[in-house]
């Protein structure tokens, strides 16, 4: 197992020059052809609606519909009830639970009322009036990510929320993703994927009334195709595959953070692992527990793949240097392991979540602790912030000035309507205290 697995030791000053650069960016061939494709498919969805959605789902996904099996019905819901365990019910109505009360905790706190000097102005949130879900299915299913991608719609008051995933190979949708749609009231909900999906929500169809913003995960081709259909319909953030960056000092059980890298792992083949310590001994021995693990787990060549391809060690002979280089890596996700977690937590800038002590594992926050699990990848956590309420509002403000107030700022409304060559401006306020006047 050991000449298999391929993770190496790293210093700082030693790094490979693209270990930083993940968002896929640019002009390569590749990037080029990958995006003619998405735009052909979407150009073709704008076009042809429910035939293209139709004809994509039977190329990609091998299964044939019709316009009138896009969509699921009742009877498709109340089925899926009698597939899954109430065990499995049970937890994700508690997943929505913890989300809906920080979510709405969150929103009672952000609406801003100010009364000063005869001007009162309240800056009040008002809803997106609808919303797109993307939730990744297929041969994986996801039905916590569209408890993560509703519930907060449903927080924020949007009155219109659908869902599209991937049909099965039975072409129906994963029955715990209909129940956990069913749990959240959404009942418009269409078994596409992939690139039509997006298309289909960005743009409409006959069958799929087109939306204001498309949020969720997915793989390359839905990323790049909610990025090309972006100047047209809202997206929440652009999203790679999934990451865990581990900051841990020589106080870290190595064995948890072996399993730690392992569970992330297990997302897929291209997810990122990586490890920052100021613990050489840590290190070595979070290989050695890898190695240990491999054998005996399921899912172990996605696991051996992803660390072999995508993982990473990191020496730091300091503390500040190995948040430096957190900082710079902006992980999506950030475990910190250490005798000073909070001390150390008060300098993180950039991480999508960030999960304190060896009780607070990345794996709890995917399904149980209230978080939201729908995070910033690729570095982009130097920019945007997980899925919230704040993606389903806008915020609009209202104002109302008094008269007097009005007129003891007049002298600055004139002095810079003349700094900028607009006088009307000032004239439209001047004229409120000429009115009634004698000519």
């Amino acid at each position: 197992m050991t000449q298999l697995l391929n993770l190496k030791i790293w210093k700082p000053d030693s790094l490979p020059s693209d270990l930083f650069n993940r968002p896929q960016a640019g002009f390569s061939k590749e990037t080029i052809k990958l995006r003619e494709n998405i735009n052909s498919i979407i150009c073709d969805v704008r076009t042809i609606g429910d035939q293209a959605l139709i004809k994509y789902t039977k190329e990609f996904d091998k299964i044939s519909l019709s316009s009138k099996t896009l969509s699921v019905v009742n009877s498709e819901i109340r089925n899926a009830y009698r597939k899954v365990d109430d065990d499995q019910i049970s937890a994700l109505i508690s997943m929505k639970k913890r989300v809906e009360k920080i979510e709405q905790l969150f929103l009672e706190r952000i609406n801003v009322v100010n009364e000063e000097n005869g001007i009162r102005i309240s800056r009040l949130f008002r809803p997106l009036q609808s919303v797109g879900c993307y939730v990744p299915g297929g041969e994986a299913a996801y039905p916590s990510t569209l408890i993560m991608t509703v519930v907060p719609a449903k927080i924020a008051g949007v009155p219109r929320i659908i869902v599209c995933s991937p049909p099965t190979c039975n072409g129906s949708i994963d029955p715990l993703t209909l129940v956990a749609a069913d749990v959240c009231n959404i009942d418009e909900i269409y078994r596409i994927g992939g690139v039509q999906a997006i298309a289909a929500m960005a743009y409409g169809t006959e069958s799929i009334k087109p939306v204001r913003k498309i949020v969720g995960p997915g793989n390359k081709y839905v990323t790049e195709a909610k990025l090309l259909v972006s100047d047209n319909v809202a997206i929440d953030m652009p999203a790679g595959p999934s990451e865990i960056v581990i900051l841990a000092d020589e106080t870290a059980n190595p064995k948890l953070v072996a399993f730690d890298m392992v569970a992330q792992a297990e997302h897929g083949s291209d997810s990122i692992v990586g490890l920052i310590t100021t613990s050489l001994d840590l290190a070595e021995s979070v290989i050695e527990n890898i190695e240990k693990i491999l054998p005996s787990i399921s899912r172990r060549d996605f696991v051996l793949e992803a660390i072999s391809n995508h993982g990473f060690i990191i020496f730091c002979e300091t503390m500040n240097e190995a948040i430096d280089v957190s900082n710079e890596f902006a992980p999506e996700h950030l475990e910190i392991i250490a005798w000073i977690s909070q001390e150390i937590a008060e300098r993180i800038e950039s991480a999508g979540l960030v999960l304190l002590g060896e009780f607070t594992p990345a794996s709890a926050s995917d399904y149980c602790l209230g978080t939201n699990h729908v995070l910033p990848t690729g570095g982009y956590s130097h920019t945007f912030s997980g899925l919230s309420v704040l993606d389903f509002v806008r915020t609009i403000n209202f104002v109302e000035c008094s008269k007097d107030a009005l007129q003891r700022m007049s002298s600055d409304i004139d002095s810079l309507t003349k700094a900028e060559n607009l006088p009307n401006h000032f004239l439209a306020v001047k004229e409120r205290f000429n009115h009634g006047k004698s000519e």
